[in-house]
């Protein structure tokens, strides 16, 4: 029996998840503003891009099902950094072409985003697995946040430092501050990654599965009960959480009347909130092994927490006091942050649930759920304030009608997660899903 990951495994895992960031926010922050700001091109071209990304992430599954046939994950993590660092610096090339006036660098820069998205996908969705497979139940709660707050980390470094490495911008600077992130993220990641997964023995992690085609197990997977009904919550979840991000600071600014520096502050708060509510998760699954139980209950409560912060954001909106819009505020990125870590913990137990050798796929075709989640909540939010604004003309009546349907898509996501998340999933996924190899642990 392989004995599960130690901390220092988990962070290495982490430097992985840190180094996806990096390259991301590089292409889909900075690219974006150099695209509308330095270049003066229309904000669609890279909000295009941008979904291009994201639209590609449905590949999740299949990339999941690749690495449970193969028995390895290493492979698609190394494979799909490799793509995503590839891609961000061809994304980057092609925005400096842009400069030129010519429309011949947008045909480059679709491939490009699609590596992105087709290394996030592969890259992501193997690391998740492999940490699922190595975490102990006790952990997963913890573990799943220190490798989120390891990815805000990088993003937050990558965002710092390349920003003053721009200075004073050129697009030749650009493809080169790029190409350093992507080198030093491919870098990090092979190194991360060494010896985890018990690579030196060439053994596999489990008994070998049935070869079966891609489309009939992934029909397979989505007929198991818990695996679909957990697609549907990450899916309500974090469309009700994508959908917000772009409505607050202009309901902020329409209704409270903030100047943009004021708005952004408040959206600052309200991240520290999200840091905030994963690590009351982490803390409170350190002092307590509550196993899926307590991923349960952290969920189902985040989510029903977010459902009444949101009610109140909209009804300070309707008749104040403003003072409380930054508690509130806080509050709502608390849950969200309480609810988003405690559905990975989650996710790690169920991934082993149902027929074995299917982890992979499991975690693709949730993962799936979430790209497409986060790229429909980004359009279907601002979209609805401008029909809710449209139909009702008051500012205030139109955003409150928002986060109340929002509040309704939290609430659904509670009864799921109370329905979905059990004790089944407190089972170490090296258990339940056949692991024969007693190699011992080199993760730390």
């Amino acid at each position: 029996m392989r004995s599960p990951l130690g901390w220092i495994g988990i962070v290495r895992l982490g430097l992985v998840q840190a180094a996806i960031g990096a390259v991301v926010v590089l292409t889909t922050s900075t690219l974006n503003r150099v695209m509308v700001v330095e270049l003066r091109l229309p904000a669609i071209l890279p909000g295009a891009l941008v979904a291009l990304h994201y639209g590609l992430q449905v590949l999740r599954p299949r990339f999941g099902y690749g690495s449970d046939v193969g028995q390895r994950r290493t492979p698609y993590i190394i494979g799909g950094m490799a793509a995503l660092a590839s891609g961000g610096v061809l994304a980057a090339a092609s925005t400096a072409l842009m400069a030129g006036g010519s429309v011949a660098p947008i045909a480059l820069a679709v491939p490009a985003f699609a590596l992105v998205g087709v290394g996030v996908g592969a890259c992501g969705t193997s690391l998740l697995t492999l940490l699922a497979e190595r975490t102990d139940p006790g952990r997963r709660g913890a573990a799943a946040t220190v490798v989120w707050i390891m990815m805000i980390a990088g993003i937050a470094l990558t965002a710092g430092v390349a920003g003053r490495l721009l200075e004073p911008f050129s697009p030749g600077r650009l493809v080169l501050v790029a190409g350093a992130v992507a080198v030093l993220a491919l870098a990090v990641t092979i190194a991360a990654v060494a010896g985890v997964e018990g690579a030196g023995s060439g053994t596999p992690l489990k008994a070998p599965a049935a070869a079966a085609p891609f489309l009939p197990v992934l029909r397979q997977v989505w007929a198991e009960p818990a695996s679909r009904r957990f697609a549907i919550f990450v899916f309500v979840s974090m469309f009700a959480y994508s959908a917000q991000e772009l409505v607050m600071e202009p309901f902020l600014g329409s209704v409270f009347a903030m100047a943009p520096g004021a708005s952004t502050g408040l959206n600052g708060l309200q991240h520290g909130g999200v840091l905030a509510g994963m690590l009351l998760v982490a803390i409170a699954g350190s002092a307590r092994a509550g196993g899926a139980g307590s991923m349960r209950g952290w969920a189902v409560g985040g989510c029903l927490c977010s459902a009444m912060a949101a009610l109140a954001i909209g009804a300070l909106g309707l008749a104040g006091p403003s003072s409380l819009i930054r508690p509130a505020l806080f509050l709502l990125g608390a849950a969200n942050g309480s609810f988003a870590v405690s559905a990975i913990g989650a996710m790690m137990g169920l991934a082993g649930e149902g027929r074995a050798g299917r982890d992979g796929t499991r975690i693709g075709l949730w993962g799936a759920a979430q790209a497409l989640a986060f790229g429909a909540g980004g359009i279907a939010g601002p979209g609805a304030s401008d029909i809710a604004r449209g139909l009702l003309g008051k500012p205030d009546i139109a955003y409150a009608a928002v986060f109340a349907a929002e509040a309704a898509l939290f609430l659904f996501a509670a009864s799921l997660a109370a329905r979905v998340i059990g004790h089944a999933a407190a089972r170490p996924s090296f258990l339940s899903s056949g692991s024969v190899n007693p190699t011992p642990s080199h993760g730390g």
